[in-house]
């Protein structure tokens, strides 16, 4: 008795960028400095920063054909620094007359990055001209775009969220979720492998310095459309920043709110534990292949003291110092 062979799943499309880049693009691509992906074959420096070519076709894409409104809203984060409970927090609190929190609520039976879609990693990097009409007013994106390399409009026109990390929990978190994304038969990066990597700026949208450094001097010259946030700040005063996001959004929180306890509300319902609890977070898939609960792993502040040794630390302390030296930013 015969049986049919087994088929291989199929290439999740972080995996196919091969497959995805036109001839031409390709072709541009070989030109560029090039480096061993974590997760990827390689990765791609262009103006500064490293992109896995699907991502860099996307940011293509977004600068041909992106058309922003002003009442556009941009989540912009360095990768592994609390996207996804940015991401869950705003369209809470943007959407809270719309979709009131309870069990009927989008964030029960969809990620939060599917109700907040990557510019360049989903919308743009799968179509040249995605249609958007499924997005409200104000329309909410996310990207891990440098600011020197957002479309001009976005840049002087919507208004924008920059959340960033320090150095140590971002690599460590970076890590662990590149090797949750590798196919089996790659085996894992070890940390000794990536880490003279990210210290090199060699990593997506790297180097990381370099991006938070830009997004903060954008936030100085426009505070009024540039809000700069910290994932520690954010753990440390939940209340405070919500409420100041709603401030910054224009969608202030009403007397009545305050008196309800709203906010409070929201930030047990966006909570890692509560998110990480859902079926749809436990078991779910994005329409880009990821397992969703790759995206939830702890949710705290110092874990990488489990992980770095005093080596590694002094080395990242004194990256951090020099690059950061004069700027006013602590991280």
């Amino acid at each position: 008795m015969s049986t049919s062979p087994i088929s291989s799943p199929p290439r999740p499309k972080y995996l196919q960028e091969e497959e995805a880049s036109s001839q031409e693009f390709k072709s541009f691509i070989s030109t560029l400095p090039r480096q061993k992906g974590w997760v990827v074959s390689n990765i791609y420096q262009y103006q500064g920063f490293w992109y896995a070519a699907n991502h860099l076709q996307g940011l293509f894409s977004c600068h041909k054909n992106f058309n922003p409104e002003d009442s556009d809203i941009f989540l912009v984060t360095t990768p592994k620094s609390g996207t996804t409970w940015l991401k869950a927090l705003i369209f809470t609190l943007l959407n809270r007359h719309r979709h009131p929190v309870g069990e009927s609520h989008p964030l029960c039976n969809s990620s939060p990055h599917d109700l907040v879609p990557f510019l360049e990693i989903n919308l743009y990097a799968d179509s040249q001209n995605p249609n958007l009409a499924f997005l409200h007013t104000p329309r909410l994106f996310s990207s891990h775009i440098p600011y020197s390399c957002l479309p001009e409009p976005v840049r002087n026109r919507c208004k924008i969220v920059y959340l960033c990390r320090n150095p140590k929990d971002t690599f460590v978190s970076l890590w662990h979720f590149t090797n949750k994304l590798r196919l089996q038969e790659m085996g894992a990066n070890s940390m000794s492998q990536v880490f003279d990597l990210f210290c090199n700026g060699v990593s997506l949208y790297g180097p990381f310095w370099d991006h938070i450094l830009e997004y903060w001097q954008g936030s100085k010259e426009n505070p009024e459309s540039l809000l700069f946030l910290t994932f520690e700040g954010l753990k440390d005063r939940p209340g405070f920043h919500l409420r100041h996001l709603a401030e910054f959004l224009g969608r202030p929180l009403s007397s009545e709110e305050e008196e309800s306890g709203l906010a409070e509300e929201i930030l047990e319902f966006c909570s890692f534990q509560n998110l990480s609890a859902t079926e749809i977070n436990r078991n779910g898939k994005l329409s880009s292949g990821e397992v969703n609960c790759a995206f939830f792993r702890r949710g705290e502040t110092g874990d990488w003291k489990n992980h770095l040794s005093d080596e590694m630390v002094q080395r990242l302390d004194r990256i951090t110092e020099q690059k950061f030296s004069g700027s006013g930013l602590v991280l």
